[in-house]
């Protein structure tokens, strides 16, 4: 039902955006056009999300959006439920646990029909009255599922799924997608809990992506992890920034008294309320079917593409019809829910601990192997080697889903014949790394050709054999960020916080500008002042900065980037040389007589430390007091081997010292926590980060006095 549009108000048919200076209007004009804006907007959204029926163009909107912004931010205007909070709020230290109003269960799926068909006649028995039973059938979305609560019709609070009963708050993250709506229409409950999924659309994804490789940040493997990554931002203007969408599918709860969101608690997956079962004591609302009618009266965007059928074998068929289709849309869905649509035989049917009992996914089977190339970006990295990246419709690999390859280079680009649009066969080298084999159905004339200029700052592009190399140099920004970004990695120094997304804003925000030196002049004043950035964070950076002043030999090797030279070469250049300088001052035939150093590797490194830019980052880098430390003749022993650790915070010697230490007894030392860490230790102020994944793969955190124990105990001793 297609609301009438508010009356009276000139910003709803063809507005006239050419807006005199806000400047010269009165605080009571300003006040009322301001009104006038965001009643135009919220029904202008109305229609372009729910009705899919736009009235005015996007250039028009994006006129009055503007216009409002301005008279929010000039007179003070803005209200609880403003259109404008959409850009974004203030950054978080971390997102907050709450409750769920209504427990999100999982619902039990299966790729085969005859499964189904048992799920059927489950609930047929269960039932056991002889009624009949239909199926709302709807996609089965691929994105992030969240509870929304409404009280008054105002946008109150969102939560992800997290386990069940408890998820992460991502109020302000979600407010800013413009498919959720901070004020509801019609005729609506007090308090409203509905359930929706969050969704990065395809082309949306795609040409995010796009502008990530460009921009020298690795893509986003799937729609679903960029929607995810996106939502659990601690920065909503960053949210705001990436393209989300919503749609909504369940009414989860409803009460007619109005009630603050910090009142408004768990009902409990025995509850006796309708909302146990996904429904509410609402007059009309008797059954999903009345739900999905029901949510646009509300302004809740609901997809298109759902049916009520009278069989199992009408929810069968529907989900064959979708699959037929499922390229076709802008959205990534790898099934069909199909749930009794009947709301009292819901109830009667119930829940496990963990599923539905009235609901089943029917799901498409994995895409095998072959998929289309939507875009080919070019990709910057440190050395300024361009490389031609395809990014995909995600695919199944392997069971890995896979939404780029690299194409290599120019000549295995014409050697293939493929370019954007092609349908090509995708596998993975080693069962790892995916790769473009061949072009199964060509859609396009000739082949992608790289660029004659770089695709970051516009330096001429050169050839070295087939590989194509920008010419900026660290003048360009990607290969910049990517110098820094590896610096402090875990194959450089380890510096926690410094990661691809820090790495970006320092050099887009000219924090530096010339070489990985500039690090160590930067103030924690000016790194507060970033977006999503705080005191605290802004400290605890410079702390791990200010800890790699003394690094071992090795890793400030490996910092540097030195082309064909990793964490274990450069270790064995530390030992070889025992210094940087004799290092600095060795010749080719020097390098050759490093075991494992051939001829090509050996002039790699000469070639680059004689550089003159390389020199001279180098002595930027010891005037800023960084002084690489020889290896030291530590007694190498078999105490702890077959551990692992990783170190975190500040201990009472250096990092790189301590992992020293424990690889000199036979330990592994690493950068990273996984499954395969033994132990997490934790000195003052740790990473977040490496805490959370400890706690998630179950590695043990202990502080260092449990640390010197422990090596004790071996036999080892701490401090060394």
């Amino acid at each position: 039902m297609t609301e009438e549009p508010p009356a009276d108000n000139p910003y709803v048919r063809e507005p006239d955006t050419d807006f005199a200076p806000a400047g010269g209007l009165s605080a009571a004009d300003a006040r009322e056009q301001a009104a006038q804006l965001r009643e135009a907007i919220r029904y202008h959204d109305y229609r372009y999300y729910v009705e899919n029926d736009p009235v005015i163009s996007d250039r028009a909107y994006d006129d009055l959006f503007e216009r409002l912004q301005t008279l929010e931010t000039e007179f003070d205007l803005e209200t609880e439920d403003s259109p404008i909070r959409r850009v974004g709020g203030e950054p978080v230290e971390d997102l907050e646990d709450v409750e769920l109003v209504v427990p999100l269960l999982s619902i039990d799926s299966s790729g085969e029909a005859d499964e189904v068909r048992e799920f059927d006649e489950r609930v047929r028995r269960e039932l056991d009255d002889g009624a009949d039973v239909d199926y709302v059938c709807e996609p089965k979305f691929d994105g992030l599922s969240i509870e929304i609560i409404y009280v008054d019709g105002r946008y109150e609070r969102a939560a992800t799924r997290g386990d069940g009963e408890v998820g992460d708050d991502v109020t302000e993250n979600v407010r800013t997608i413009p498919s959720v709506p901070q004020r509801l229409r019609g005729d609506y409950p007090p308090v409203l809990v509905v359930r929706g999924e969050v969704h990065m659309p395809l082309a949306a994804f795609q040409e995010h992506n796009a502008e990530r490789v460009e921009q020298g940040q690795d893509p986003f493997a799937n729609p679903r992890n960029a929607a995810a990554g996106t939502l659990r931002q601690l920065d909503p203007s960053v949210t705001a920034e990436r393209p989300l969408d919503c749609f909504f599918y369940d009414v989860l709860w409803a009460s007619d008294e109005v009630a603050p969101v910090e009142e408004i608690g768990p009902t409990g997956a025995d509850s006796e309320d309708a909302a146990s079962v996904g429904g509410a004591e609402l007059d009309g609302l008797d059954t999903h079917w009345d739900e999905h009618q029901q949510l646009p009266d509300w302004g809740l965007q609901v997809n298109e593409r759902h049916r009520l059928v009278d069989d199992i074998e009408g929810a069968i068929a529907f989900r064959n019809e979708l699959q037929e289709v499922r390229e076709d849309l802008d959205y990534e869905i790898d099934g069909t829910v199909l749930k009794v649509n009947d709301r009292e035989q819901c109830r009667r049917l119930g829940t496990t601990s963990r599923h539905y009992r009235w609901a089943y996914a029917y799901k498409f089977p994995a895409r095998k192997e072959e998929t289309r190339i939507a875009d080919i970006v070019v990709q910057v990295g440190r050395t300024g080697r361009l490389t031609p990246v395809a990014l995909l419709d995600p695919v199944d690999v392997g069971g890995v889903t896979v939404s780029r390859a690299s194409l290599h280079n120019q000549s295995e680009i014409a050697a293939l014949g493929v370019d954007v649009g092609d349908v090509v066969r995708v596998e993975r080298a080693g069962d790892v790394i995916p790769y473009v084999s061949e072009v199964v159905e060509s859609n396009s004339e000739g082949y992608f050709e790289l660029p004659d200029s770089c695709p970051v700052c516009g330096s001429d592009v050169e050839a070295d054999g087939p590989l194509q190399f920008c010419t900026g140099g660290l003048s360009c920004p990607a290969q910049l960020k990517r110098s820094v970004e590896h610096y402090g990695s875990d194959s450089g120094l380890d510096i926690e916080g410094l990661g691809e997304e820090a790495a970006g804003q320092l050099v887009d925000k000219g924090l530096i500008e010339g070489s990985v030196a500039d690090l160590y002049e930067i103030d924690a004043e000016d790194l507060a002042e970033l977006e999503g950035w705080g005191e605290k964070s802004a400290r605890k950076l410079r702390e791990e900065i200010e800890r790699t002043k003394s690094p071992s030999l090795g890793a400030f090797l490996s910092a540097l980037g030195v082309p064909e030279v990793g964490p274990t070469m450069a270790q064995d250049l530390a030992t070889a040389f025992g210094g940087l300088d004799s290092l600095l001052a060795a010749d080719e035939a020097d390098i050759r007589d490093v075991e494992g150093f051939g001829p090509t590797v050996a002039s790699h490194v000469v070639e680059f430390f004689d550089n003159e830019r390389n020199r001279r980052v180098i002595e930027r880098l010891r005037e800023a007091g960084v002084e690489p430390e020889p290896p030291e003749s530590l007694q190498v022993g078999d105490e702890l081997a077959g551990l692992t650790f990783v170190f975190t915070g500040t201990l009472s010697v250096t990092r790189d010292e301590a992992e020293e230490l424990v690889e000199a007894h036979g330990a592994n030392a690493t950068g990273s926590v996984s499954g395969n860490t033994d132990y997490l230790v934790a000195g003052e102020d740790p990473g977040q980060t490496k805490r959370s994944d400890a706690e998630a793969e179950g590695v043990p955190i202990i502080d260092e006095a449990e640390f010197a124990s422990l090596l004790a105990e071996r036999g080892v001793a701490y401090p060394p």
